[in-house]
């Protein structure tokens, strides 16, 4: 039995189209080189399989109804989809991938990476961009599990995973800083653990999903407050709501301005390296999409500023 499906073809829609344009059943009929009767036999088909009518008949002219004016609306709208999906393919076919998911942990600036997107976007690609956010452990398992093409912002044991090829980002310094109102504020310094262990620390999870995760300079008995990102450890910071380590050019703004105090701690700081990475097997070839990403982190300046210009101008 055959449904509106199948007289709702691309041919289909184009007829209504011409029809519309032309003005009437006779001028569209001579434009498509056919006889009237069976241009008005095709309009039918199409009415009878939707159970509407399209054509005012009272009237000379080829005069929409409601309904006809709907369909010829929704039909222009599938017609231009079907070129784009058409030349979608075409483009793909000469190496652009249909889609680049990129895997950043929640220490990247977002408003860097929105540059990027915007001059990737500037060159009209075929290749849409998914963004994920992730933290710790959690960004490199999104390329090894196939959820991400490319993870910026990975360990240094992301060198070390087979099927993955990696190259340095960058080093993120961390200091121990509270809010001014924060009991540790004024404490004399050097900050013991025993001393630090008395007071909430805000932690970040790991967003992996196997395995237990990571975490660090969490004190044994320490009481700890848990968020999903790095911004939203900075936040619960600058509140005063615990303290902890935070990568120095995410803070350092608020340093400046006061509402963060750095305090030295008997721990020695961290300084973590950390790398941009991607999968790479003989089966798998580079897209122009992925190639486009890694040519821009070849930059010295753009791999910086990933790292450091966190507050958007």
């Amino acid at each position: 039995m055959q449904t509106a499906r199948d007289f709702l073809t691309p041919d289909a829609l184009s007829m209504l189209q011409t029809i519309a344009e032309a003005g009437s059943f006779a001028a569209a009929a001579r434009d498509m080189g056919m006889v009237p009767s069976a241009l008005t036999y095709r309009v039918r088909q199409i009415e009878d399989a939707l159970d509407v009518l399209l054509y005012d008949r009272s009237s000379r002219q080829a005069k929409l109804t409601a309904a006809g004016a709907e369909l010829l609306r929704e039909g222009a709208r599938l017609l231009e989809e079907i070129d784009a999906v058409a030349n979608r393919v075409k483009r793909v076919a000469t190496g652009w991938e249909p889609q680049l998911t990129i895997a950043i942990d929640t220490v990247i600036s977002k408003p860097i990476m929105m540059e990027l997107c915007d001059n990737f976007f500037s060159q009209s690609p075929p290749t849409r961009i998914r963004l994920r956010e992730e933290t710790l452990s959690g960004t490199l398992e999104a390329l090894t599990t196939g959820q991400a093409d490319l993870a910026i912002g990975v360990g240094a044991d992301s060198a070390r995973t087979a099927g993955v090829h990696s190259k340095p980002l960058g080093n993120l310094h961390f200091v121990y800083a509270v809010a001014p109102h924060h009991p540790l504020a004024q404490t004399p310094e050097p900050l013991s653990d025993e001393l630090i262990q008395k007071h909430r620390a805000v932690a970040v999870a790991d967003s992996v999903q196997r395995g237990a995760g990571q975490t660090f300079g969490l004190l044994s008995g320490q009481d700890v407050f848990t968020v999903p990102t790095m911004h939203a450890k900075l936040d619960a910071q600058l509140r005063g709501l615990g303290g902890g380590n935070l990568p120095r050019c995410m803070a350092d703004a608020y340093i400046q301005t006061g509402r963060l105090v750095v305090k030295k701690t008997e721990r020695p700081q961290r300084n973590v390296p950390l790398h941009y990475a991607w999968r790479q097997t003989k089966t798998i070839n580079q897209g122009r999409a992925l190639q486009w990403w890694l040519s821009q982190l070849e930059s010295d300046t753009t791999r910086s500023a990933l790292l450091d210009e966190h507050r958007s101008s």
